[in-house]
């Protein structure tokens, strides 16, 4: 069995979950992603005009709330490997006419976006599938897109504080999402990966340690007493 950090076997998860992970993530964040993912790109200062590379940009879910902050002079790049997120990418691109926005397959650790091309990164709900070691290639590959003084903001789904809810959420993520998962997609163990991914990944807090160590000025997020925590901050130069 592949590593569940291998780039293959995270494109194909993607892949099959693809039709049904809008509804899924809204049910995981318990109805919060869509305000996480606005709170993400606000927490940041993105100048109008901006462009801004969306990183693991999925269905493109937070293109409207970047856009919002770059006005109609902005430009996004999306880069996503997985075909399945990709194709909802583009039907979401057909409503946007007007938008800017150059959608990119590729790994995001080798893609074609010039070396500080960018004025902002942005990332929802995707570095929870990274290992320690591929958060800082992700540290790296941030750095060389970011143009000096440019900023950034991840986010991602985490197990929370308190130890109450801390138990509930995850028998929510590790029992009942997998339920969900056979409902939608006749196979448990897809979104039983979600689960997964979370516990092994805890909170932003080793994500945190690794951008300082790569030398960004950052700092850690929090949202709903834990349940999803982000980091942001600037490239120094």
């Amino acid at each position: 069995m592949k590593s569940i950090y291998n780039p293959d076997y995270i494109e194909d998860l993607f892949d099959k979950m693809s039709a049904s992970y809008a509804r899924m993530n809204y049910i995981t964040s318990f109805g919060f992603s869509t305000r996480w993912r606005r709170q993400c790109v606000q927490s940041i200062n993105i100048p109008a005009g901006a462009t801004v590379a969306d990183l693991m940009t999925g269905m493109g879910e937070c293109w409207s709330d970047i856009l919002n902050e770059t006005g109609k002079g902005g430009r996004i790049i999306a880069l996503d490997f997985s075909e399945g997120m990709l194709q909802h990418a583009y039907k979401r691109l057909t409503k946007m006419q007007n938008a800017r926005i150059d959608i990119l397959k590729a790994n995001v650790f080798d893609n074609e976006i010039p070396d500080q091309s960018v004025d902002a990164v942005i990332s929802g709900f995707g570095i929870k599938t990274f290992s320690e070691s591929q958060l800082t290639d992700l540290a790296n590959e941030i750095h060389r897109i970011l143009k000096p003084g440019g900023s950034f903001s991840l986010i991602d789904v985490s197990v929370p504080t308190p130890g109450l809810l801390r138990r509930l959420y995850m028998f929510y993520l590790k029992n009942i999402i997998p339920i969900l998962g056979w409902l939608f997609l006749g196979n448990p163990e897809t979104y039983k990966m979600l689960g997964i991914y979370t516990e092994h990944f805890q909170n932003s807090e080793k994500a945190t340690e690794i951008f300082r160590k790569e030398g960004f000025e950052v700092e850690m997020t929090r949202f709903f007493y834990g349940c999803a925590t982000g980091i942001k901050g600037k490239r120094q130069g």
